[in-house]
């Protein structure tokens, strides 16, 4: 792609009421556009690292045998009344439809996957099943704001496994804790991001979450540094020491919560009476785990975390591009020479960002390319040419090297 036909270009500003610094550089760097609180365009460098994302999920979801599907984000009232839901849901968007119909906008799925998977479920021989979909999923918020971290409209993968026996349950709910974390390790965030206990609602004792340490998160967690697993704030008081080996010198630390998972046992499959046939002809209650994955959600938890004061730092695999290549080449011999090694990136299949812009001042393009955060930089100038080599540099780190032309061809 070259840079002179990209859509957007970078910004050295961003409206005020933006305090996030995903929100900020994400802006900055052309990778989003807000509409209005809580709602974003996402533009062709946003929407490449939101699909490289969504891939790496979609991946992890299909290794664990999860069958991706697509329902509606319509939803009529009467699935939300079975479930008691309707007026419990306090972010849920509703509206009129034609002939005074009353309707919503799904922030979750339940009540509509519990049904439909129902009408293929007759025996214990249908079980289990996994399904997921990622989404444009809405939520009325009434304080949207960090950027990416708290919107009204969203991306979300969330994945529903119905079972025959609660022991089946426990075992894909453990399935699903490592493919979580395959995922955030795959997103750059491997390290630093841990189960967390949290309180399970109606659902059951306790649901997971996995937050991701950091000094801009807006949670708290208290982590065993022994085991590697945390309990969030809103339970340390009932269980002040970790659950696995009972360490009581717990760890304080912000966090921003990227995921979480719960086992809904028969909450929604009782609402819609949905049962099946054991071995013995009983009828038996079917259950049910939930997990769900803001994707876009984690775009900007990666930003607000991987960042420094030039701009963010993008880990390779959801990166928009791998290689920016900035052309600072000024006769015509020397800008044909550029677009040629460009071509030879093309031809070779790898991913590169051409800053093939005239008119632009050295400085400006390492600027941009700082904040655009692409993770190698290759700079091919008059010097350069003259040694026939170019100029590669990583983007955290500060060292550059000068290698060969035809060095890149080793490139991947």
């Amino acid at each position: 792609m070259k840079q002179s036909a990209l859509l957007t270009k970078t910004r050295k500003n961003t409206s005020q009421q933006e305090a996030s610094i995903n929100a900020q550089l994400l802006e900055k760097g052309g990778y989003i556009s807000k509409l209005m609180a809580g709602v974003y365009s996402y533009l062709p460098l946003g929407l490449r690292v939101l699909t490289k994302i969504e891939n790496i999920v979609r991946e992890e979801m299909n290794s664990e045998n999860g069958q991706e599907l697509l329902m509606p984000a319509l939803q009529p009232k009467d699935i939300w009344l079975k479930t008691e839901r309707w007026d419990k849901v306090d972010v849920l968007f509703k509206l009129k439809g034609e002939g005074d119909r009353d309707l919503a906008l799904g922030p979750t799925h339940e009540e509509v996957v519990t049904p439909l998977v129902g009408e293929y479920i007759q025996s214990y021989k249908d079980l289990p099943k996994h399904v997921y979909q990622i989404q444009t999923k809405f939520r009325n918020e009434p304080r949207a704001k960090s950027g990416l971290l708290r919107c009204r409209e969203f991306r979300m993968k969330d994945l529903y496994s119905f079972h025959a026996q609660e022991d089946d349950l426990d075992q894909y709910y453990e399935k699903m804790t490592n493919a979580y974390l395959r995922i955030f390790n795959r997103c750059g965030l491997g390290e630093i991001t841990y189960l967390t206990f949290a309180s399970g609602g109606i659902f059951s004792k306790y649901s997971h979450e996995f937050q991701t340490i950091t000094p801009f998160g807006e949670d708290i967690i208290f982590l065993c540094e022994n085991c590697k697993i945390a309990i969030n704030k809103e339970i340390i008081e009932e269980q002040n020491s970790c659950l696995k080996c009972g360490n009581k010198n717990l760890v304080q630390n912000k966090s921003i919560e990227v995921g979480n998972i719960f086992k809904l046992k028969t909450r929604f499959t009782d609402a819609f009476n949905l049962t099946f046939t054991d071995a013995s002809g009983q009828q038996n209650p079917i259950l049910m785990g939930c997990y769900g994955l803001g994707t876009s959600r984690l775009m900007g938890a990666i930003v607000e975390i991987l960042h420094d004061e030039k701009g963010i730092i993008w880990p390779e695999n959801i990166a928009p591009y791998k290689y920016h290549l900035i052309s600072l080449a000024k006769e015509k011999d020397e800008i044909e020479k550029v677009e040629t090694i460009y071509h030879q990136f093309q031809n070779s299949g790898l991913e590169v960002l051409f800053d093939d812009r005239i008119g632009v001042h050295a400085g400006e393009k390492f600027a941009d390319s700082d904040l655009l955060g692409i993770p190698y930089r290759i700079v091919v100038s008059t010097k350069t040419l003259a040694q026939n080599s170019v100029e590669i540099k990583e983007r955290k780190s500060a060292e550059t090297k000068l290698i060969k032309i035809d060095e890149l061809k080793n490139l991947n």
